[in-house]
């Protein structure tokens, strides 16, 4: 079976929390090397045939490391078998898998080499070495080739059908028959033939070996004609099968055509020109047109424009662009020319890491297909059992000819072939991962796909998550006799910070232009969920909030009273106290996302229950719950109170969280699924949650837990459409109605029609529709 696919970078991992290139692209805590185990054969190797020693070898894949060619990989399930025997290699980086071609690039050291080449061949497939890919017109060519040889196979077959039927009795005649038919089975069944070998001389019993015993003792017993159909039909079946699973493949690789390959940069000599994107270096200044796409990621530094943005976040809507922001690689400037200063080289832009954590995800087994693949590994030997108890039992208990027993138990053979059973969880989940994608969910594996679905409370933190993440200084007030100076302590000491109320105070403070310059800051600190201290002219001083002042013993009834009524507008306070006692106060209001309000409401109307979890005051939490409809707030939380918290309610219940800073990032982990902000989250946040929503719009966490529905319903449509029509053939078989070509009708049947169902994936879930799959 051919599969055209691109050049695929796919990390494995060996255990523990994996490296990866850019923290958007790390699959998360729970993340383990799982790879698919299904035997789909290889050819056999003796221990003496070794490829060139891999220290001496001089090619190279294109970017570094180890080329390969494998003769006999040519489907998923193969690509899986050779991740699975590299995964104990040390020091395997990326792999790139071009199954057309039937090549591997292995991003690893020299010295390993050997080591990779050993282990590939341990797993039954022969390697070549190579110094450069395939010529895409010869992956091409050989495709065409390949297609045509199967057609001619089956019309060999055919015509070995008609001998069968019009031809006479004589010896002669059936003899030519049976040497059409030997061809039609040559003409498309030698790879099959060979990988079932393999397999049986490993003692596994795959779907090659079922059918090379199926087909051989359909010639044996004098069913040529059948036997040359049934193999034709079968390579053709799994031809068609790769070209549909494909879709759900390119549906991600695709991504990659968003991007474009050129772009035009501003010289040194102010000059513009077309350059290649993966050459323009991080600085650079590139200008982009209406209606063009951006190449790279970057900053906007001249022009306004509007720019969709939908390819990479989801968002339905153009953002207005203006200097300072921020721009991704493959989103459409609508209008106005733009130019910006690219941030990003072209190999680790949003788009590129967000294909790189897709298809990092690919390779984590969500919960469903292991238990099909634990299903597949008893069921394949127990008909094979089962097809030899028919063929043996029914002559001497029933009295049934040998031959006509042998046939129903070679019909059981093909009918039993777990093809479709193997591929309905992987297309299917691979669909979800891409349909997630291409609305800006980066989900970083199928166990989050499919757990997300049973989450029954939604823990949400409030600032950058709830809310904007921005907020502003509204108010200040010196306090007893401090003067103006205390302002500009105030303002050093959140300078040095980067929690979102220290900027605000910072910025708001900074608005009318000092002259006098910020004093210098020593022994510069900062307390979690409390705030930051330092030491200015020789005293010590903390920028703190609320909690902290009032633990330092420094809030008087007339301070407190003072902070009540700041606390019930739904603002959040920060207080610069030294040894002696405050000495200015600042209140600092933030506004809640436009979209938290109505988020909220669809994961209510789905059954899930909302908490807040703050590390802010009682009285503001309570106040910004009231404008997203949240009922149950937790206040006043340090980051390991957030995580007791969940490990509370995930006590009874399967919880899900949702944050976007370094003190979510214990709550992010603790959850069944953790969610992080994509555009606001920290990279702390980004590493430790499970699904990333790119465009920070919360109503796409009760998407993820509708599309993690539908996947789950689909997976067990395919899995019960797939068991189903092999149940009905079972019976057929065994009554003697079924016969061989038409079981390959039925298995193929089946592996089209759960390749299609699972490809529904890709074609959107409603937004809105609480509670639908």
């Amino acid at each position: 079976m051919s599969l055209m696919s691109e050049y695929q970078p796919i990390q494995i991992h060996r255990g523990g929390r994996p490296k990866a290139e850019a923290p958007a692209v790390h699959a998360g805590r729970h993340h383990q090397a799982e790879h698919d185990h299904h035997d789909h054969g290889g050819d056999a190797c003796c221990a003496h045939d070794h490829a060139p020693p891999a220290a001496a070898a001089t090619s190279l894949a294109a970017d570094g490391g180890l080329l390969l060619r494998i003769p006999a990989m040519d489907c998923p399930v193969e690509e899986a078998q050779i991740r699975q025997a590299l995964e104990p290699v040390g020091e395997v980086g990326r792999l790139r898998f071009d199954l057309p071609g039937r090549t591997l690039a292995v991003d690893a050291p020299a010295a390993a080499w050997d080591a990779v080449v050993g282990a590939i061949q341990a797993a039954g497939f022969k390697t070549e070495t190579l110094s450069a890919p395939p010529a895409a017109e010869d992956v091409a060519r050989a495709q065409r080739v390949e297609l045509w040889r199967l057609v001619a196979a089956l019309g060999v077959a055919v015509a070995a059908e008609l001998f069968h039927f019009l031809g006479p009795e004589a010896l002669g005649w059936k003899l030519a028959g049976m040497g059409v038919a030997a061809v039609a089975i040559a003409l498309s069944g030698l790879t099959v033939f060979r990988k079932g070998l393999s397999s049986l001389l490993r003692g596994k019993l795959g779907i090659n070996a079922l059918m090379s015993v199926a087909v051989i003792g359909a010639f044996v017993i004098g069913q040529w004609p059948e036997a040359a159909m049934v193999m034709a039909l079968y390579s053709l079946a799994e031809l068609i099968e790769a070209r549909s699973v494909e879709r759900a493949r390119n549906a991600i690789a695709g991504l990659l055509a968003l991007s474009p390959p050129q772009a035009e940069v501003r010289g040194a000599d102010g000059v513009w020109s077309m350059q290649e994107a993966r050459a323009v270096p991080v600085g650079a200044t590139v200008r982009v047109k209406p209606g063009e796409r951006f190449a790279l990621d970057g900053r906007v530094s001249a022009g306004q424009g509007a720019v969709d943005q939908s390819p990479v976040t989801g968002e339905s809507i153009p953002v207005d662009k203006a200097p300072g922001d921020e721009v991704f690689a493959g989103t459409i400037n609508q209008s106005g020319a733009l130019e910006f200063e690219v941030t990003r080289p072209a190999g680790d832009t949003v788009l590129a890491r967000i294909i790189h954590a897709v298809e990092q995800a690919q390779s984590q087994r969500a919960p469903t297909q292991r238990i099909v693949e634990r299903f597949a590994a008893v069921y394949t030997p127990a008909v094979f059992v089962l097809a030899l108890a028919v063929a043996i039992g029914p002559p001497l208990l029933l009295g049934w000819t040998w031959l006509d027993a042998i046939y129903k138990a070679l019909v059981l053979l093909v009918i039993a072939c777990p093809c479709a059973l193997v591929i309905s969880t992987p297309v299917t989940v691979v669909s979800g991962l891409a349909a997630a994608a291409r609305r800006g969910i980066l989900i970083k594996g199928g166990v989050y796909l499919e757990q997300a679905r049973r989450l029954q409370v939604i823990a949400l933190d409030k600032t950058g998550t709830l809310t904007e993440g921005k907020p502003r200084l509204v108010a200040h007030a010196l306090l007893g006799d401090a003067t103006a100076a205390a302002l500009r302590i105030a303002q050093a000491l959140a300078a040095r910070s980067d929690h979102p109320v220290s900027r605000a105070v910072a910025s708001g403070l900074a608005e009318p232009a000092q002259a006098q310059a910020l004093p210098e800051v020593a022994r510069f600190g900062a307390e979690a969920g409390r705030g930051v201290h330092g030491e200015v002219g020789g005293r010590r001083y903390v920028l703190g909030n609320h909690r902290w002042i009032h633990e330092r013993g420094q809030c008087s009834e007339a301070l407190e009273a003072q902070m009540r009524a700041h606390e019930s507008q739904g603002r959040t306070l920060s207080l610069l106290a030294g040894d002696d006692g405050p000495l200015a106060l600042f209140a600092v209001a933030d506004t809640t996302r436009e979209t938290s309000r109505q988020a909220v409401a669809e994961l209510h109307a789905m059954g899930v229950r909302t908490v807040m979890l703050t590390g802010d005051n009682p009285t503001t939490a309570q106040a910004i719950a009231a404008q997203v409809g949240i009922d149950d707030v937790q206040a006043g939380l340090l980051p390991q109170d957030k995580l007791d918290v969940v490990k509370l309610l995930g006590a009874g219940a399967s919880v899900g969280m949702v944050g976007d800073g370094v003190n979510d990032s214990p709550s992010l982990a603790a959850a069944a699924v953790g969610f992080s902000m994509g555009g606001a989250g920290t990279d702390t946040a980004k590493e430790a949650a499970d699904v990333l929503i790119m465009n920070d719009d919360l109503r796409k966490v009760p998407e993820a837990i509708r599309l993690s529905k539908k996947t789950h319903a689909v997976l067990w449509q395919n899995i019960a459409l797939a068991l189903g029509i092999k149940a009905v053939f079972f019976v057929l078989a065994v009554l003697g109605s079924a016969t061989m070509w038409m079981a390959v009708f039925a298995d193929m049947g089946a592996s089209l029609l759960v390749v299609f169902n699972g490809l529904r994936l890709l074609r959107g879930v409603r937004r809105g529709a609480a509670g639908a799959p």
